[in-house]
Parts: structure tokens; C-alpha cells; sequence
């Protein structure tokens, strides 16, 4: 399935992120997804807090994450998100990549649910909001 949006970012593993073997604690890489969907959505103009102030949450309500290789202490990855969907839904994959060699990390997938702050009311339509700045940047 052809992503309708990616983005990008490189993450240096921060040594407050490993174990005392200098290993990336499995439970950090849900950080790494998330600057990455942050990043990708600045992309069209928005951010989960500016759309938290129009009224809706979009809470993870899947999450999986296969991991492949080990992240250290001062490797630098690259994590890579696409938007594969955005109706009432978010789903998002996403390839962690080591920086330097390019060889696989992990591979992860969410799905995030639109959701009326105010009511905690599933969501069933996109949201105008998301729709308009998608349209807007032309995806």
C-alpha cells in the first residue's frame, strides 16, 4: 500500500535509554514511533496538541512492534513513519533503521482512534480539521 504521508527523523539512543549491558530498553522504541508520527504530521501543518485544542484525541489503540536488532548506547536510527490511512482512524507504520549501515532495527504499526475530548465519544468521521490540511498540502 502506497503511504499518503512520511516522515523522518534520525534519533541518537540517549544513554539514560539503556541497560546496564548499553542496550535500548524494548519499551523506549514506543518513544522513537512517536517523535517520528510527530514529525510526519507537522508535515501537513498539524500537531496532536493543536488538534487536542480543536477537540480531539487521537489515543494509540494498537500497537505492534517486531524487533530485529538491538539498539545501543550512541547509535544513531533512523525511524521512518507512513501514514496509511486517516479517517476516523490513524494507522501509521513504521521501519527503524540504523543510521549508519542502514541494516533493519524493528518494524512497528499503530492505530490511533478519533475521539471527542470533551465526550470521549468515538469519532466515526475524519475530522474537518485533518482532512482540510491534508487537502491543503496537496496528499
Amino acid at each position: 500500500m502506497k503511504p499518503i504521508l512520511t516522515g523522518e527523523v534520525l534519533i541518537e539512543v540517549p544513554f539514560h535509554d539503556v541497560d546496564a549491558m548499553g542496550v535500548a530498553w524494548h519499551g523506549h522504541y514506543v518513544k522513537y514511533l512517536e517523535i517520528a508520527r510527530t514529525a510526519m504530521m507537522r508535515r501537513v501543518g498539524l500537531d496532536f496538541k493543536q488538534m487536542q485544542d480543536w477537540g480531539v484525541i487521537w489515543p494509540v489503540v494498537v500497537c505492534n512492534l517486531k524487533y530485529i536488532r538491538p539498539l545501543s548506547y550512541g547509535q544513531t536510527v533512523r525511524v521512518k513513519a507512513e501514514l496509511l490511512e486517516y479517517q476516523a482512524r490513524l494507522r501509521i507504520t513504521y521501519l527503524l533503521t540504523d543510521a549508519a549501515s542502514g541494516q533493519r532495527v524493528n518494524k512497528a504499526e499503530t492505530i490511533q482512534l478519533a475521539v471527542d475530548s470533551g465526550t470521549g465519544e468515538l469519532l466515526f468521521e475524519c475530522p474537518p480539521m485533518l482532512t482540510e490540511a491534508m487537502a491543503k498540502a496537496n496528499v
